[in-house]
């Protein structure tokens, strides 16, 4: 089966600073791909430019065999890619249901046509149906990150992009987060997940990606990564101690 995304030597220079130093790797379709580090490791760089955000300063980024290299991320988006943020950011003026309306109007199959129906049968899949009508503004911090992933599948993406979405959350609020992630992977989204909650990213992923210092350390199942010396010295040790 071919890879729906290869990224090969990608290499992000900021003032002379490298933030990323030829980083490559593959994802196959319909996995849960956990990407962990520590702070300044390079997760959010990646996925930036995997979004569209920034520009790589060199190497290729190729998804289902076309090159995106350097698009933007409107082109990312209608491409399949979509990402959500660790600080999440709707639209505050537009009600939830308006948020994600925004998805079905621009995204990679966009359509005004029953555009409020189908955002409620996105809220309802979510969890969030019953808030549709409030203020975005007015969510509490676990509805909004749920809400990050309303206005993401509105947009119906092939590879979705989550940077630590149960940043903030309590256990509790946790666990039905990551339940959905599970939900939306079986439905047959791709998934390049970000977090620093060690327990809750492996509990999800098939495949785990390890960065340091702007270069992939280690790559395998959650149960080799965690067992890896170099990453143990690298990250989990550290974040155990933590």
């Amino acid at each position: 089966m071919a890879p729906i995304l290869s990224i090969d030597r990608v290499t992000k220079y900021f003032a002379g600073l490298t933030a990323l130093n030829e980083v490559s790797f593959d994802l196959e379709p319909g996995g849960i791909y956990g990407l962990i580090g520590p702070n300044g490791a390079g997760k959010t760089t990646l996925l930036s430019i995997l979004a569209g955000s920034i520009q790589p300063t060199s190497g290729t980024v190729v998804f289902q065999g076309r090159d995106l290299t350097g698009a933007k991320s409107f082109t990312m988006a209608q491409a399949g890619i979509v990402r959500t943020h660790q600080v999440p950011r709707p639209f505050r003026a537009l009600s939830v249901s308006e948020n994600v309306e925004v998805g079905l109007r621009f995204g990679r199959s966009p359509s005004s046509t029953d555009a409020p129906r189908n955002a409620r049968q996105i809220l309802e899949w979510v969890g969030i149906a019953h808030l549709a009508d409030a203020p975005s503004a007015t969510l509490s911090v676990g509805d909004q990150k749920r809400l990050e992933l309303a206005r993401a599948l509105a947009t119906r993406p092939n590879l979705l992009l989550c940077d630590e979405v149960c940043s903030g959350l309590t256990e509790t609020e946790t666990v039905p987060v990551l339940r959905l992630l599970c939900k939306i992977q079986e439905a047959g989204t791709t998934i390049l997940y970000v977090e620093h909650n060690l327990k809750a990213i492996m509990s999800v992923s098939h495949h785990v990606i390890v960065m340091n210092y702007g270069q992939k350390l280690a790559e395998g199942s959650p149960e080799a990564v965690q067992s890896d010396p170099t990453v143990i010295a690298a990250y989990i040790g550290r974040t155990a101690c933590t």
